[in-house]
């Protein structure tokens, strides 16, 4: 029957009919950037993948809509008609195809939401969740880390009271403050922090060294992560300038606490002499960024290889977090994934709402495809376009 393939006599071709872009709007969460972000802004854009048996898959791409929209319109002589079962060799070709326009932007951060759609429906189409399409799956849950914007040490102190007793037991504070006003706030703002999880929580610190302009170095990066160590912080993220290799190499070398970054780059050749010169501890690719689940596997193998941990960077949609869940599944090491805390267009779009288990984990889903089921209300509440399954 179209539409609900089991796995049971298969077609060898699925045809990708056409795909639709829906930017997500009026609920976008604060970014602790520069130019900060307004409830009105697009920075996400949900992707609907449809074939002619019937079978959609859903991705999402961290891009504005306009965006998105003009690099469907550049890539759709490459991608319609194209085997909807062949997700990797699929989003290769588009990569192939359209490097010369810019590789790493929004052509890109497109394919992503392509990738992600195309292994919804092959996993759809066998009847398998996406996790063992990608080899197999090494657990079936894996914690979830509560990700927030920092704030002065009161307002924070309350946030994270509030976050704790939701369940999570694994919290990132981030952007913020830190690291623009004084070693004396950053101090301030991780004591509050570690007396409001507890001793026995995990805490990251995310400088977001990614920011526009940012302005601190190595000394007071190598500075901040003594201190950091202190308070028992689990890794220190993006705390220089996004493209300072030399300097990252320096101070993971030289930090008392892991090094993690990585969620600006995008395809793995941009990864590859980061991860080989030894410029971080942890890397974390931005499955909506980098070329979607084909790529950010490939990545993952690339930083095994070079003795790094793989944790996904998160701050993206349910569909991104659908799809980091199925490559967590996969990947030997990964035991931790990004939750954005508060924003609707995680819990709020999908049909069935996360749910963490007593120990603070999230299940991860064995049903066909990335596992989620998409409520089209809410998205189009979000998009403004309704979309269908």
């Amino acid at each position: 029957m179209r539409g609900q393939h089991t796995g049971e006599g298969l077609d060898q071709r699925m045809k990708i009919a056409r795909i639709e872009a829906a930017g997500l709007r009026g609920a976008t969460p604060e970014g602790g950037w520069a130019n900060e972000l307004k409830p009105g802004d697009c920075v996400h854009t949900l992707l609907a993948v449809y074939t002619d048996e019937g079978v959609t898959g859903w991705g999402s791409a961290f891009t504005n809509d306009g965006l998105v929209k003009a690099a469907l319109d550049i890539m759709r002589p490459l991608y319609e008609g194209e085997n909807a079962l062949e997700p990797e060799r699929v989003s290769e070709k588009l990569h192939a195809n359209t490097f010369w326009l810019g590789r790493g932007g929004t052509l890109t951060h497109t394919i992503s939401g392509i990738d992600i759609a195309l292994w919804d429906i092959l996993g759809k189409a066998t009847g398998q969740p996406a996790g063992r399409l990608l080899g197999g799956r090494y657990r079936d849950r894996v914690r979830p880390y509560a990700s927030l914007l920092m704030r002065e040490p009161g307002p924070l102190s309350e946030h994270l009271h509030t976050i704790r007793a939701q369940g999570f037991r694994a919290f990132k504070i981030g952007w913020g403050p830190f690291g623009r006003e004084s070693d004396q706030t950053d101090e301030a703002i991780v004591r509050a922090a570690r007396e409001a999880v507890g001793p026995d929580a995990l805490l990251m610190v995310d400088a977001g060294g990614s920011d526009a302009f940012w302005r601190q170095g190595y000394k007071w990066a190598i500075r901040t992560a003594a201190m950091l160590n202190d308070y028992g912080v689990y890794w220190f993220e993006e705390p220089l300038a996004a493209d300072n290799l030399s300097d990252y190499v320096l101070l993971r070398r030289n930090s008392p606490v892991p090094i993690a970054g990585g969620e600006v780059l995008t395809r793995r050749q941009s990864f590859a002499p980061w991860l080989q010169a030894g410029a971080f501890d942890i890397v974390q690719p931005d499955v909506t960024k980098v070329g979607g689940i084909s790529e950010e596997r490939h990545i993952a193998w690339m930083a095994e290889e070079n003795g790094l941990r793989f944790i996904p960077h998160g701050w993206n949609t349910a569909m991104g977090l659908a799809a980091d869940l199925q490559l967590a599944s996969a990947s030997k090491h990964t035991d931790l994934v990004e939750y954005l805390t508060g924003s609707p267009f995680i819990d709020d779009i999908v049909e069935t709402k996360w749910q963490l288990d007593a120990d603070g984990y999230l299940e991860i889903s064995e049903r066909p495809g990335l596992g989620v089921t998409l409520d089209l209300d809410a998205v189009e509440k979000y998009t403004g376009k309704r979309l269908h399954a």
